[in-house]
Protein backbone atom coordinates (compact mmCIF):
# COMPACT_ATOMS: atom_id res chain seq x y z
CA UNK A 1 0.00 0.00 0.00
CA UNK A 2 2.93 2.26 0.87
CA UNK A 3 4.34 1.79 -2.87
CA UNK A 4 0.86 2.57 -3.76
CA UNK A 5 0.78 5.93 -2.42
CA UNK A 6 4.55 6.82 -3.24
CA UNK A 7 4.45 5.72 -7.10
CA UNK A 8 0.86 8.11 -6.63
CA UNK A 9 2.81 10.75 -5.11
CA UNK A 10 5.88 10.67 -8.23
CA UNK A 11 2.72 10.85 -10.52
CA UNK A 12 1.28 13.94 -9.17
CA UNK A 13 4.38 15.83 -8.71
CA UNK A 14 5.46 15.06 -12.43
CA UNK A 15 2.50 16.14 -13.94
CA UNK A 16 2.58 19.32 -11.36
CA UNK A 17 6.04 19.49 -12.72
CA UNK A 18 5.33 19.58 -16.39
CA UNK A 19 1.94 21.75 -16.20
CA UNK A 20 4.79 24.81 -14.65
CA UNK A 21 7.39 23.90 -17.22
CA UNK A 22 4.58 24.19 -19.98
CA UNK A 23 3.21 27.39 -18.64
CA UNK A 24 6.57 28.89 -18.53
CA UNK A 25 7.49 27.67 -21.72
CA UNK A 26 3.88 29.30 -22.71
CA UNK A 27 4.71 32.58 -21.32
CA UNK A 28 8.31 32.93 -22.37
CA UNK A 29 7.13 32.28 -26.05
CA UNK A 30 4.01 35.01 -25.52
CA UNK A 31 6.69 37.23 -24.32
CA UNK A 32 9.09 36.82 -27.03
CA UNK A 33 5.48 37.04 -29.28
CA UNK A 34 4.83 40.54 -27.90
CA UNK A 35 7.83 42.00 -28.59
CA UNK A 36 8.98 44.34 -31.81
CA UNK A 37 12.02 45.09 -33.39
CA UNK A 38 13.13 48.22 -35.75
CA UNK A 39 16.22 49.57 -36.65
CA UNK A 40 17.67 53.61 -37.25
CA UNK A 41 20.97 54.49 -38.28
CA UNK A 42 22.24 57.75 -37.87
CA UNK A 43 25.38 59.24 -39.49
CA UNK A 44 27.61 61.92 -39.12
CA UNK A 45 30.56 63.75 -41.15
CA UNK A 46 33.72 65.37 -40.28
CA UNK A 47 37.17 66.22 -41.23
CA UNK A 48 39.77 64.01 -40.20
CA UNK A 49 42.41 65.09 -38.65
CA UNK A 50 45.32 62.36 -38.38
CA UNK A 51 46.98 60.28 -41.59
CA UNK A 52 48.25 56.84 -41.02
CA UNK A 53 50.30 55.91 -43.87
CA UNK A 54 52.29 53.14 -44.60
CA UNK A 55 56.05 53.51 -45.95
CA UNK A 56 58.64 50.92 -46.83
CA UNK A 57 61.60 50.04 -48.86
CA UNK A 58 62.28 46.78 -50.67
CA UNK A 59 66.14 46.48 -51.63
CA UNK A 60 67.65 44.88 -55.13
CA UNK A 61 68.78 41.61 -55.09
CA UNK A 62 71.99 41.47 -53.27
CA UNK A 63 74.94 39.03 -52.68
CA UNK A 64 74.60 37.97 -49.40
CA UNK A 65 71.86 38.64 -46.66
CA UNK A 66 74.94 40.78 -44.85
CA UNK A 67 74.78 43.20 -47.99
CA UNK A 68 70.94 43.47 -48.38
CA UNK A 69 70.33 43.93 -44.78
CA UNK A 70 73.32 46.72 -44.29
CA UNK A 71 71.56 48.59 -47.16
CA UNK A 72 68.23 48.55 -45.66
CA UNK A 73 69.36 49.85 -42.50
CA UNK A 74 71.03 52.44 -43.78
CA UNK A 75 68.36 53.65 -45.87
CA UNK A 76 65.38 52.94 -43.05
CA UNK A 77 67.60 54.69 -40.68
CA UNK A 78 67.94 58.41 -43.18
CA UNK A 79 63.97 57.46 -43.53
CA UNK A 80 63.35 57.75 -39.96
CA UNK A 81 65.40 60.82 -39.06
CA UNK A 82 63.82 62.29 -41.95
CA UNK A 83 60.28 62.25 -41.12
CA UNK A 84 61.34 63.29 -37.41
CA UNK A 85 62.87 66.07 -38.69
CA UNK A 86 59.43 66.79 -40.32
CA UNK A 87 57.67 66.39 -37.28
CA UNK A 88 56.81 63.25 -36.19
CA UNK A 89 57.14 62.20 -33.21
CA UNK A 90 59.18 58.70 -32.68
CA UNK A 91 55.68 57.08 -30.67
CA UNK A 92 54.04 57.94 -34.23
CA UNK A 93 56.69 55.49 -35.83
CA UNK A 94 56.15 52.15 -35.50
CA UNK A 95 57.90 48.78 -37.94
CA UNK A 96 55.00 46.91 -39.03
CA UNK A 97 57.30 44.35 -41.09
CA UNK A 98 61.08 43.62 -41.73
CA UNK A 99 61.89 40.49 -44.17
CA UNK A 100 64.88 39.08 -45.05
CA UNK A 101 64.39 36.29 -48.28
CA UNK A 102 66.56 34.67 -50.45
CA UNK A 103 66.04 34.86 -54.16
CA UNK A 104 66.38 31.48 -56.31
CA UNK A 105 66.40 31.95 -60.52
CA UNK A 106 66.03 28.95 -63.27
CA UNK A 107 67.48 27.91 -66.03
CA UNK A 108 67.37 24.87 -67.94
CA UNK A 109 70.93 24.33 -67.63
CA UNK A 110 71.39 24.76 -64.14
CA UNK A 111 67.98 24.04 -62.44
CA UNK A 112 67.35 26.49 -59.51
CA UNK A 113 69.98 28.12 -58.24
CA UNK A 114 70.19 30.80 -55.54
CA UNK A 115 71.39 34.41 -56.99
CA UNK A 116 70.84 36.34 -53.72
CA UNK A 117 69.09 38.26 -50.69
CA UNK A 118 66.76 40.84 -50.53
CA UNK A 119 64.78 42.58 -47.89
CA UNK A 120 61.88 44.34 -47.34
CA UNK A 121 60.94 47.05 -44.49
CA UNK A 122 57.91 49.02 -43.56
CA UNK A 123 56.99 51.48 -40.81
CA UNK A 124 53.42 52.76 -39.91
CA UNK A 125 53.74 56.65 -39.34
CA UNK A 126 51.10 58.25 -37.34
CA UNK A 127 50.59 61.83 -39.09
CA UNK A 128 49.20 64.90 -36.68
CA UNK A 129 49.97 67.56 -38.90
CA UNK A 130 47.71 66.63 -42.30
CA UNK A 131 49.81 69.25 -44.19
CA UNK A 132 52.81 67.35 -43.84
CA UNK A 133 51.87 64.42 -45.84
CA UNK A 134 53.01 65.53 -48.77
CA UNK A 135 56.47 66.42 -47.57
CA UNK A 136 56.45 63.30 -45.69
CA UNK A 137 56.19 61.34 -49.42
CA UNK A 138 58.65 63.21 -50.98
CA UNK A 139 61.13 63.34 -48.58
CA UNK A 140 61.24 59.83 -47.56
CA UNK A 141 61.02 58.85 -50.94
CA UNK A 142 63.74 60.76 -52.36
CA UNK A 143 65.49 58.74 -48.63
CA UNK A 144 64.77 55.36 -50.17
CA UNK A 145 61.59 54.48 -49.51
CA UNK A 146 59.97 52.48 -52.76
CA UNK A 147 56.97 51.53 -50.94
CA UNK A 148 54.29 54.03 -49.86
CA UNK A 149 50.84 53.25 -49.43
CA UNK A 150 47.38 52.15 -47.31
CA UNK A 151 46.73 55.72 -46.26
CA UNK A 152 43.78 55.96 -44.00
CA UNK A 153 42.40 59.29 -42.30
CA UNK A 154 41.16 58.68 -38.93
CA UNK A 155 39.87 61.31 -36.15
CA UNK A 156 41.64 61.05 -33.08
CA UNK A 157 38.88 61.38 -30.55
CA UNK A 158 35.67 60.17 -32.11
CA UNK A 159 32.98 59.73 -28.52
CA UNK A 160 30.68 62.45 -29.48
CA UNK A 161 30.58 62.11 -32.76
CA UNK A 162 29.66 58.70 -31.80
CA UNK A 163 26.84 60.23 -29.51
CA UNK A 164 25.23 62.60 -31.86
CA UNK A 165 25.46 59.80 -34.19
CA UNK A 166 23.86 57.36 -31.57
CA UNK A 167 21.15 59.86 -31.07
CA UNK A 168 20.27 60.82 -34.36
CA UNK A 169 19.71 56.58 -35.04
CA UNK A 170 17.48 56.28 -31.78
CA UNK A 171 15.47 59.13 -33.01
CA UNK A 172 15.07 57.70 -36.93
CA UNK A 173 14.71 54.03 -34.97
CA UNK A 174 11.55 55.65 -32.88
CA UNK A 175 9.60 57.42 -36.05
CA UNK A 176 9.82 54.53 -37.86
CA UNK A 177 8.31 52.71 -35.11
CA UNK A 178 6.04 54.85 -33.97
CA UNK A 179 5.06 55.63 -38.23
CA UNK A 180 4.33 51.22 -38.44
CA UNK A 181 2.34 51.56 -35.34
CA UNK A 182 0.21 53.59 -36.88
CA UNK A 183 0.11 51.76 -40.01
CA UNK A 184 -0.62 48.18 -38.60
CA UNK A 185 -2.70 49.25 -35.53
CA UNK A 186 -0.04 47.54 -33.07
CA UNK A 187 0.28 49.93 -29.81
CA UNK A 188 3.67 50.05 -28.45
CA UNK A 189 4.71 49.93 -24.92
CA UNK A 190 8.42 50.84 -23.41
CA UNK A 191 11.24 50.03 -24.87
CA UNK A 192 12.63 46.50 -23.26
CA UNK A 193 15.69 46.38 -25.62
CA UNK A 194 18.11 48.26 -27.41
CA UNK A 195 21.53 46.97 -29.50
CA UNK A 196 24.31 48.84 -31.35
CA UNK A 197 26.88 48.55 -33.64
CA UNK A 198 28.91 51.10 -35.77
CA UNK A 199 31.06 50.89 -38.61
CA UNK A 200 33.68 52.85 -40.14
CA UNK A 201 34.68 53.23 -43.93
CA UNK A 202 37.95 50.97 -44.90
CA UNK A 203 41.39 52.89 -45.40
CA UNK A 204 41.80 54.32 -49.13
CA UNK A 205 44.85 52.36 -50.74
CA UNK A 206 47.20 55.05 -51.91
CA UNK A 207 49.93 53.50 -54.03
CA UNK A 208 53.82 55.82 -54.60
CA UNK A 209 55.10 52.12 -55.42
CA UNK A 210 56.56 53.61 -58.97
CA UNK A 211 57.56 57.17 -57.45
CA UNK A 212 61.05 56.65 -57.43
CA UNK A 213 60.99 55.90 -61.43
CA UNK A 214 59.04 59.14 -61.57
CA UNK A 215 62.49 61.32 -59.93
CA UNK A 216 64.81 58.93 -62.09
CA UNK A 217 62.66 60.07 -64.96
CA UNK A 218 63.25 63.84 -63.51
CA UNK A 219 67.05 63.45 -63.42
CA UNK A 220 66.91 62.79 -60.07
CA UNK A 221 65.51 66.39 -58.88
CA UNK A 222 63.61 66.96 -55.83
CA UNK A 223 60.41 65.55 -55.49
CA UNK A 224 57.64 67.86 -55.67
CA UNK A 225 55.36 67.31 -52.51
CA UNK A 226 51.78 65.65 -53.96
CA UNK A 227 48.95 67.22 -52.74
CA UNK A 228 46.60 64.72 -50.92
CA UNK A 229 42.80 66.00 -49.47
CA UNK A 230 41.53 64.25 -46.17
CA UNK A 231 38.14 65.28 -47.39
CA UNK A 232 35.45 63.83 -44.80
CA UNK A 233 35.36 60.61 -42.37
CA UNK A 234 31.57 59.26 -42.23
CA UNK A 235 30.81 57.85 -38.55
CA UNK A 236 27.49 55.67 -38.45
CA UNK A 237 25.93 54.10 -35.71
CA UNK A 238 22.95 51.41 -36.41
CA UNK A 239 20.82 50.84 -33.67
CA UNK A 240 17.77 48.06 -32.54
CA UNK A 241 15.41 48.92 -30.25
CA UNK A 242 13.07 46.68 -29.10
CA UNK A 243 9.60 47.60 -27.99
CA UNK A 244 6.63 45.68 -26.16
CA UNK A 245 3.89 45.34 -27.77
CA UNK A 246 0.24 45.52 -25.46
Amino acid sequence: MKKLHFALAVILVLAVTGIVVTSLLSLKQERTEDRFSITGSGTVYAKADIANIGVGLKTGTKKTAAEASAEATEKMNKIVETVKALGVEEKDIKTSGYSLNPIYNWTEARGQFLTGYEVTQNITLKIRDLKKIGDVIARTTEQGANQIGNIAFTIDDEFDLKNQARELAIEKAKEKAVSIAEQTGMKLGEIKGFYESASLPAPSPLDYSNIRLEAKAMNEEALASPEIQPGQNEIKVEVTLVYEVK
